[in-house]
């Protein structure tokens, strides 16, 4: 079960970066934003129960950086939402 749930958090991160990659979407765009974080975060509570300390830096740094810019995303759309009203 552990092989399965690291390889579907590895698609999210892989689907977001290849469509970035290949012009299909903005890596500042929130379904990117989404897809790493989920993949990410995923990957990096595998790496906690299997003991995987570097792996854990690489997917936690990365969950991180990806929650950060999914927050200034909402928070920038709340923002223009509310000054149009």
């Amino acid at each position: 079960m552990s092989q399965i749930v690291q390889i579907v958090g590895s698609l999210l991160v892989l689907a977001a970066f290849a469509a970035a990659q290949r012009g299909m979407m903005n890596p500042k765009s929130l379904v990117y934003l989404v897809l790493n974080f989920a993949g990410s975060s995923i990957l990096a509570v595998e790496a906690v129960l299997e003991q995987q300390w570097g792996f854990l830096v690489l997917e936690g740094v990365w969950a991180i950086v990806s929650g950060f810019g999914l927050i200034g995303l909402l928070r920038a759309g709340r923002n223009v939402a509310t000054s149009s009203s």
